[in-house]
Order: C-alpha cells, then sequence, then structure tokens
C-alpha cells in the first residue's frame, strides 16, 4: 500500500494524477519570480495538473563563491508569501540549516531537504518536526536502496508526510546519470516517488566555475519516469535560461512547457488506463 502526502489539498502518491513541481531554481527578482509563477499556474490550471511552486531563497550549495545564492532567508520568504497569498500556490524551497526551519515553516507548505545534506541525521529530524510535508532529495552519492534510511529518520518524529525525489547519480567527473530501476526501488518503499527531470542533466562543475546541464534531455527523461510510474515531476524554469543566475542549462523555457506537460499527462493517461501501477511502480 503507498502512502498519500497531502499538500493542502493537493494528493501526491496513490492516484492517477501526475504532479508538477515546477519554478524557477533561485529567486531573481520578485517580478521576474511572479511571472514565472502565475505562468505555471495558468498553464496547470488550463491542463487540470497539480501545481506546487518550487524556488529557493537561498542556494547554499553553488560551485563557485562568488555565485549568484538569491536574495537570502527574510526577503527571500517574504517572496514566497507574496507569491503564495496572491496566486494561491502551493509552495516548496529548501532549507539548509536549522535556524531557517521555523521562519521557512512558517510560509513553506513543504520543507526540502537538499540532496547534499539527506544523510545529516539531527538536521533532517529537526526540519521533520516542524510539522510539514518533507521532500527528500536523495543524494548523488546514494543508492536508491540506502534512501530508506533517510526515510526512516523523517518517520522516527511521527511525520508520515514524505516525499522522495530522485536527482540522478554521480557518475564519475562532473556528470550524473539516472538508473530508472531506483525509481522503483523507492516506490517499494510505500511513499510517493518524484522524478527531478532538470538537476538529473546537471553537470555539476561541468562549466568550470559553474555547473552546466543538457536541457535537451529534460524532456525525454521525464517521459522515461512517468512511463515507469513516478507521482509527480519537478523541473526547473524560467522565460530565459540562458540568461539565469542559477541553473540555467538544464533549466526548461517556460514556452516550451505546455506540449511538454500534454506529453506526461498522455503518457500517464495511457500507463493508468491500461494497468494498475503497483507499490513498486510496476504496472500489474
Amino acid at each position: 500500500m503507498q502512502h498519500v502526502v497531502n499538500v493542502r489539498g493537493i494528493s501526491i502518491g496513490g492516484g492517477d494524477q501526475l504532479v508538477l513541481i515546477a519554478g524557477p531554481c533561485v529567486i531573481e527578482t520578485l517580478e521576474s519570480t511572479m511571472a514565472a509563477a502565475a505562468f505555471l499556474k495558468d498553464l496547470t490550471d488550463e491542463l487540470q495538473i497539480p501545481f506546487i511552486f518550487k524556488t529557493s531563497y537561498d542556494k547554499a550549495n553553488r560551485t563557485s563563491l562568488s555565485s549568484y545564492r538569491g536574495p537570502g532567508l527574510s526577503k527571500g520568504l517574504d517572496i514566497i508569501s507574496t507569491i503564495k497569498d496572491k496566486l494561491g500556490v502551493r509552495v516548496l524551497s529548501d532549507v539548509h540549516r536549522f535556524s531557517e526551519i521555523a521562519p521557512a515553516a512558517q510560509v513553506l507548505d513543504v520543507l526540502q531537504i537538499p540532496a547534499f545534506l539527506c544523510r545529516q541525521t539531527d538536521f533532517i529530524v529537526a526540519v521533520s518536526e516542524a510539522g510539514k510535508p518533507v521532500n527528500i532529495k536523495k543524494g548523488q552519492f546514494l543508492a536508491p536502496w540506502d534512501v530508506k534510511h533517510v526515510l526512516d529518520k523523517v518517520l522516527s518524529t511521527g511525520n508520515r508526510d514524505v516525499i522522495l525525489t530522485e536527482r540522478g547519480t554521480t557518475f564519475g567527473y562532473n556528470n550524473l546519470v539516472v538508473d530508472l530501476r531506483s525509481l522503483s526501488v523507492m516506490r517499494g518503499f510505500g511513499w510517493p516517488v518524484v522524478f527531478d527531470a532538470t538537476h538529473s542533466v546537471q553537470l555539476p562543475g561541468g562549466a568550470g566555475d559553474a555547473s552546466g546541464g543538457e536541457r535537451e534531455f529534460v524532456p525525454m527523461m521525464a517521459r522515461a519516469a512517468t512511463a515507469a510510474g513516478v507521482d509527480g515531476i519537478f523541473v526547473e524554469a524560467y522565460e530565459d535560461p540562458d540568461r539565469a543566475l542559477c541553473d540555467g542549462p538544464n533549466a526548461l523555457r517556460l514556452k516550451g512547457m505546455k506540449p511538454f506537460l500534454e506529453q506526461l499527462k498522455a503518457i500517464r493517461r495511457a500507463i493508468v488506463s491500461t494497468a494498475t501501477i503497483g507499490d513498486s511502480g510496476r504496472c500489474k
């Protein structure tokens, strides 16, 4: 039996619908972030796709000391709160420090544990105790079966609203690969699994003082993950990714999101209409 996570009325897992978690990697300005959120909300309303808006107030794991990190906790949460209130969207962001947890939990609907912090036991427990749904990004260094230990740390607090997100595995230097078997392994734990289609094609540190990426592979990877039975797709998107201050090379263009999502919705509809998605993610 698969658990269902409820995010203010949006159910993730156990149902027929594919959930979209999307937005720019990091807040650049209120105006640009609001515009991206409004575009995605209007589009997902039109396509009847459940939507959670994601962005970051601080990217603490940038390649270079001089890389843009965002507006910071206070200003960033104010911007996210404004977007949440004005558009009525659910919001997700990552937390990096113990001191961020309480103020972030006042605004965010989902608290995300970044991939590089997914083995930090005390931090995971503290985030889980905030009482909000938790999205765990699977570390690039973890085997999929090792995610069970991370999951157990969250469950130990009594928090059962857990989402597991695959974002690729380190493969040599400056490269990530996705083993689609990991999606089935993690769904076998009984909690919703999301596929991060844009970070999975990132080339960490591949541009020297910044990360590169291969956005041309995002649609293919997302289609494959949807066919494999994931509960949601996570993507980063900008109006013009080539001018983005963070993760532009692996982000999608907003104007290309409609056909992308229409394809994913059709794939989801096809596998649901022809078979039941089992707990492991395999069709029965």
